[in-house]
């Protein structure tokens, strides 16, 4: 396989979203082959475009979600951007939108006016609450359905506000339900000849998530639910993080095997046999006095590296805390591929994350960025067969808008 034979080669993807879940779910379909067409309003573009960080005018932000697309900047209101907007989504095969329910019905771009157009369209919707329930009309963002979902109540140190994620967990995880639903659709479409809408709500991605609390829940008859435990897992003993001298680490030998190995380290054959820890249940039962053995023992050794090989060569699952510049410099992540390398046509050369996935024949790194504002208007024009005199009126009228840096 090659280049030229990504798995979703031929396939055309309007990207009518903004800031995250949606812009996420057209770089994935991009980076897996797709033709995916980043379409945004004059002037401001796609509102991830004022989110920072920013360098001479461009958002980095913006650059990471929307890589490896092209750029069509449009004003609906006018006839005849509308009109070129129902001619590209007749050559779609997947149209991506993220506005609360109800908002695109009224431009004309609702699920039902656009699959009677095109019944092969696979229309993706993403809403913090979906498009049906008491709270389908409310606004929301991934915050929000990480606060409702019940897994910022289990954040943090009892008695204390709960932390922020600091990763958009809801957007990305309904990002990736989204192109595994759409890719599933694809293939169902192969028989079936027609599209579907898909209606992903970033409340439920989150809900879908949890492995533990719902079951614990229900299965204790609603009298058992998870409590802040801050940097350890009370359930899970021993499993958390552990402060060093000069860092944090984390420890996972909640299992028996690694529990013992890691027993054996910190206090030889009397603590891997003492009747306190010698069973899962046993060391929640002890939780807090584990705990603080294995707390002594790592701030006892002369750094956090230390800890990390005596742990690694006593085969004790660990890890350190690192940062952000100790990620970026990890040869795991070299080795891996996780950082590519773009030319930007304002910032020159730009790092940013790559996709996770990995295919046996085609490389789905994505080299080439993220779209100025509005930068394939005339191509994306011409190719739909509008004449150059209607193009030239429209960029004239400002219903086709680019930024300045955008060389026509």
């Amino acid at each position: 396989m090659t280049a030229q034979d990504l798995p979703l080669k031929g396939i055309r993807v309007i990207d009518y979203s903004h800031f995250l879940a949606g812009p996420f779910m057209g770089r994935c379909l991009a980076a897996m082959g797709a033709e995916v067409i980043k379409v945004e309003r004059p002037k401001a573009g796609d509102a991830g475009r004022a989110h920072g960080y920013f360098k001479d005018g461009q958002s980095g932000y913006f650059l990471q979600q929307n890589m490896g697309k092209q750029g069509l900047c449009i004003d609906l209101r006018d006839t005849r951007g509308l009109d070129m907007m129902m001619k590209l989504i007749d050559t779609a095969d997947v149209f991506i939108e993220n506005y609360r329910p109800g908002a695109l019905e009224r431009l004309g771009l609702g699920y039902k006016a656009l699959s009677a157009r095109n019944p092969a369209l696979i229309y993706c919707s993403v809403s913090a609450y979906g498009h049906t329930g008491p709270y389908a009309d409310r606004p929301g963002f991934g915050l929000i359905a990480e606060a409702m979902s019940g897994a910022l109540a289990q954040l943090g140190s009892p008695g204390e506000a709960p932390p922020l994620l600091r990763m958009p967990l809801a957007d990305m995880y309904t990002g990736i339900h989204g192109v595994a639903a759409i890719n599933a659709a694809l293939v169902g479409r192969t028989s079936s000849g027609r599209g579907q809408h898909i209606d992903l709500a970033l409340y439920d991605c989150m809900v879908s998530m949890h492995d533990y609390a719902v079951q614990r829940y229900f299965l204790s008859g609603g009298t058992d639910l998870p409590k802040q435990t801050g940097s350890g897992q009370p359930d899970s003993t021993v499993y958390g993080v552990f402060p060093a001298r000069d860092g944090n680490l984390v420890i996972a030998a909640q299992v028996d095997d690694a529990w013992r190995r890691l027993a054996t380290l910190i206090g030889g054959s009397r603590l891997s046999s003492d009747e306190r820890f010698t069973t899962p249940a046993a060391r929640n039962a002890h939780y807090a006095e584990a705990m603080e053995i294995v707390r002594d023992w790592t701030l006892s050794q002369p750094s956090r590296d230390a800890c990390l090989a005596a742990l690694e060569e006593a085969g004790v699952p660990s890890a350190p805390v690192q940062t952000i510049e100790e990620v970026v410099k990890d040869p795991q992540i070299h080795a891996r591929g996780m950082l590519v390398e773009q030319e930007h046509p304002v910032l020159g050369k730009v790092t940013l994350p790559n996709l996770p996935f990995r295919f046996s024949g085609c490389d789905t790194t994505v080299r080439t960025p993220a779209p100025l504002l509005g930068q394939d208007n005339r191509r994306i024009a011409e190719s739909l067969g509008l004449s150059t005199e209607l193009v030239e009126a429209m960029v004239r009228d400002g219903v086709l808008y680019n930024e300045a840096a955008v060389q026509e």
